[in-house]
Parts: structure tokens; C-alpha cells; sequence
């Protein structure tokens, strides 16, 4: 594979295969991540319900002949018990604000699988109420939308460890530059996880 591998890690990366999500373009295809390469590890997740059950088995072949991760993105506590059943290495997960959903990170937690809280100052997640164990996601697609300064992040340094993730539907959405930056704004840490 070529390409510059500058960023350690990035596992928010979507392709066609979340043909269901309109900021995909056709080009963003698990071949194109494989040749931009830029991160030193990459993992690829779509949505699940895009994927699920149809075209999963193609989904995971795929990522696997390109040697990346494979990981997808689920959706809410409706979504965990099936995320549950498919072979993955990692889960990003969208937890909004309710019961349901905090009870699916904990059932994906008992998978042994990393958890990510995806995006969770967008959705409305109360961190207090997400299980300990989950990483908790900043991400170049939303963090400079929020009060990223307001001591959301901060206030849970001690109880989760950070990943930073792109969430790229686009091949010009392949960077972390936002993110990073307020990951060293906020003197956090980023936990790689592979």
C-alpha cells in the first residue's frame, strides 16, 4: 500500500458500502483507503444497517483482503444485540441520550470487542451514563460544531480513555487535523487500540 501513514490511527472511516448515507461519494471505496493510506492504522465501518444482512460477509472479505480493521458503526440500543453476532474487531457506537442505549454499549462491552462511543457530543450522550470500558470518540466530523471547550470531553479524562476518528465519507475527508487539535487543546490522550 502506498501513501504517508501520518496519523497513528483512524477507525471512522466509511465507504460505499453505507449506501444508504448521502455524504458517500462512489469513490470512497475500501481500495481507496488502502492506497491513501494515511493513517498506521486503519479500519474501516460502515453502518451496520446498511450492510446487515446482505452484503456483510462481502463487507468483512473485503476489508480483510486490504488488510485494515474491520469494525462497523451502530446504531443505538435497536441495533446492539445483532452487532453483537457479527465478527468484528471493534464496534463504533452511537449512544444517544436514552436507557436503551447505554444498556446496548454494556452488551457490546460484554463482546470483549472496543467499544467507541461515536461522535457523542453531536448525538446528545451523557457520558456519566455510558459504561466504563467504552472509548470515547473525538471526531474530525463534529467536534468544532460543539462547545468542545466546555469541560464535556474533560470532565470524563480520568473515567475513559480517547480515541480520534474521522468519520470520512469522502476521500477529502480522510484527515484528523480538527480533531487533533482539540485532543492537544484539551491535554487528553489518544488510546490506540490495535
Amino acid at each position: 500500500m502506498a501513501g504517508l501513514a501520518h496519523v497513528p490511527q483512524d477507525l471512522h472511516i466509511h465507504t460505499v458500502y453505507s449506501h444508504t448515507d448521502h455524504s458517500v461519494v462512489p469513490q470512497q471505496t475500501i481500495a481507496l483507503i488502502a492506497e491513501v493510506n494515511y493513517a498506521k492504522i486503519l479500519g474501516i465501518s460502515d453502518h451496520l444497517e446498511c450492510i446487515y444482512p446482505t452484503q456483510i460477509d462481502e463487507y468483512l472479505a473485503e476489508i480483510k483482503h486490504y488488510g485494515l480493521h474491520a469494525g462497523v458503526e451502530v446504531n443505538g440500543g435497536d441495533w446492539a444485540g445483532i452487532a453483537s453476532t457479527v465478527e468484528v474487531e471493534y464496534y463504533l457506537y452511537h449512544c444517544f441520550d436514552k436507557t436503551a442505549d447505554y444498556r446496548g454499549a454494556a452488551k457490546l462491552l460484554a463482546t470483549g470487542k472496543p467499544v467507541i462511543i461515536a461522535h457523542p457530543q453531536a448525538i446528545g450522550t451523557d457520558l456519566s451514563q455510558v459504561p466504563e470500558g467504552c472509548y470515547i470518540e473525538i471526531n474530525n466530523r463534529y467536534v468544532w460544531q460543539r462547545d468542545w471547550k466546555s469541560g464535556y470531553y474533560t470532565n470524563y479524562k480520568d473515567k475513559f480513555n480517547f480515541v480520534v476518528g474521522s468519520d470520512a465519507h469522502q476521500p477529502n475527508w480522510l484527515n484528523q487535523t480538527l480533531a487533533r487539535h482539540v485532543l492537544s487543546a484539551l491535554e487528553l490522550t489518544e488510546t490506540l487500540l490495535f
